[in-house]
């Protein structure tokens, strides 16, 4: 690593204007930022907005009624085949008896094929009241024996044994007929085709069965069906109260309400949810009650330099002598300083909170950031006679972050190592990077007097300023650093300074940890 020692590094008492940088993060360009950043919002919210969400009761209900009212027609269907088998069984077997008892009455006689039948017989056989009976006999070479001529022969599919009673589908004059057949061999004829027996019937009491038997099984389901959604409704209504409950307890709470929502009322499937938004609830409280803090120190920073103001100005009221008015003109002059100080800290680390989750990191620069700064606070420390450089790489170390809020942090690091550091003293602001490390370094030294290790963990926090230090200051600037830092991801520590050439000061290091820009947005 090259150092860069700046060319205007030097010890002066007093040095020329403060230089100014085009490229450099002005107030007016943090004002602008922020209204741009509010104007932006409302846009973004448009652009981000959701349909409305769905109810869980809604979800759950369309969740059971929908396989419901899908399967229901299914089972019409099935119900409907099942029926349908169930009246075809009996009539079948009626139906293949009838084809045995017409096939025990077929004779052969004097070589031609006869049916044995009384004509009684077969009035009885073609007897009933709603279906249509046929039947037929077909002789060894396929002639007509005795029955009725339309009915149709089986295919050669079809053809079943001698002895077996086979069933068949098929339709006669029109009408579809379900028809038992079955083939005689006659004893006293050989090596010819056996006689073909057909008996067929009508599908018309098979229908009224099955219809019979869909009745009784479908008509209970528009009743049950019906009920079924209702009693689904109701148990929904039921295993959804808890939730209306909390629900409701949420609603009637008092806007300033933080306190957390018993667990033990949620039922076990939210419990996780109710545990989630009870932390939320944690963070909120101690949210609420650091900005509590935060304006209650504020308001009572704020009086004691208001409270001197006014009494200044009365006293310069009182003045007769133009030398002690002038001096009491000062004096307010100094106080009207130090409190426009402490209000421009304050504003800025309420900016800072308020910029946290907003976005805008973008890759920045943090060696060309660093040189912004060490130039635009080389008056501050020439009036100090303080010696400010910077050391680091010559390159550009990129890391993902906001430059207004990095600038900030920056120009507070550097402020507090001026204002600490006695005249003859050096600051130092150091970028440190390795290529084969995520994370850039970033060190703001000085040769002051040091922090204690027992006020390192304090020093950050608002308002707080070590006892027995002289130096002006409003204890925010370490607080407005540490919430950047923290809003970056990053860390912050304090050290000694190792370069402290002077025994008895300790010097002060800030060490400064900030994730790299990942290379891809570095080359966009």
């Amino acid at each position: 690593m090259s150092l860069l020692r700046l060319p205007w590094r030097r010890r002066s008492a007093a040095g020329p204007a403060r230089a100014t940088d085009p490229t450099r993060p002005t107030l007016a360009d943090a004002a602008a930022e922020d209204q741009a950043l509010a104007d932006a919002l409302p846009h973004l919210e448009e652009t981000s907005a959701h349909p409305a969400p769905r109810s869980l009761f809604g979800e759950i209900l369309d969740w059971m009624l929908a396989p419901l009212l899908l399967l229901w027609p299914m089972s019409i269907a099935v119900t409907y085949l099942v029926a349908k088998s169930i009246a075809n069984g009996p009539f079948d077997r009626a139906l293949e008896a009838s084809a045995i008892v017409l096939s025990q009455q077929v004779r052969e006689v004097n070589g031609r094929v006869t049916l044995q039948l009384p004509l009684s017989a077969r009035e009885i056989l073609r007897a009933d009241e709603t279906d249509n009976i046929y039947y037929q006999v077909v002789g060894k070479h396929g002639e007509y024996v005795a029955g009725d001529h339309d009915l149709p022969l089986p295919s050669e599919d079809e053809e079943g044994h001698a002895g077996l009673v086979s069933l068949r589908d098929d339709r006669v004059a029109g009408n579809d007929v379900r028809v038992a057949y079955t083939y005689v061999e006659l004893k006293n004829i050989s090596g010819a085709q056996p006689v073909l027996v057909q008996v067929a019937e009508t599908l018309d009491k098979r229908a009224r069965l099955a219809n019979e038997i869909i009745k009784g099984v479908i008509l209970p389901q528009f009743v049950i069906l019906p009920l079924a959604v209702v009693l689904v409704w109701f148990g929904l209504t039921r295993g959804l109260a808890p939730l209306t409950a909390i629900q409701q307890r949420i609603r009637a709470r008092n806007p300033g309400d933080t306190s957390p929502i018993d667990e033990r009322a949620a039922p076990q499937e939210i419990t996780p949810l109710v545990a989630s938004f009870n932390d939320l609830l944690s963070q909120l409280e101690q949210s609420v009650q650091t900005q509590k803090r935060f304006i209650a120190d504020a308001a009572h920073q704020m009086k004691t330099p208001l409270a001197g103001l006014r009494m200044q100005a009365e006293l310069a009221q009182r003045e007769q002598s133009p030398e002690e008015l002038h001096r009491s003109l000062a004096q307010i002059a100094g106080s009207s300083k130090r409190t426009a100080h402490l209000v421009t800290q304050l504003l800025s680390l309420a900016r800072m909170e308020n910029l946290a989750g907003v976005g805008g990191m973008t890759p920045v620069n943090l060696t060309a950031l660093a040189r912004d700064v060490v130039k635009d606070l080389l008056p501050q420390a020439w009036a100090r006679q303080i010696d400010l450089g910077l050391e680091g790489d010559e390159h550009p170390v990129m890391v993902t972050g906001n430059r207004v809020m990095l600038t900030e942090m920056l120009n507070n690091l550097v402020d507090n190592a001026i204002r600490y550091t006695p005249p003859g003293g050096h600051a130092t602001v150091r970028v440190i990077a390795d290529a084969f490390e995520p994370f850039a370094y970033l060190d703001v030294e000085d040769t002051g007097p040091g922090i204690p290790p027992s006020e390192r963990g304090r020093v950050m926090e608002r308002f707080y300023r070590v006892l027995g230090t002289n130096t002006e200051g409003s204890g925010l600037g370490l607080a407005i650093v540490r919430e950047i830092v923290q809003q970056h991801g990053g860390e912050i520590s304090i050290d000694d300074n190792v370069y402290q050439t002077e025994p008895r000061l300790a010097g002060a290091r800030f060490h400064v940890t900030l994730r790299r820009a990942p290379p891809e947005e570095t080359n966009t």
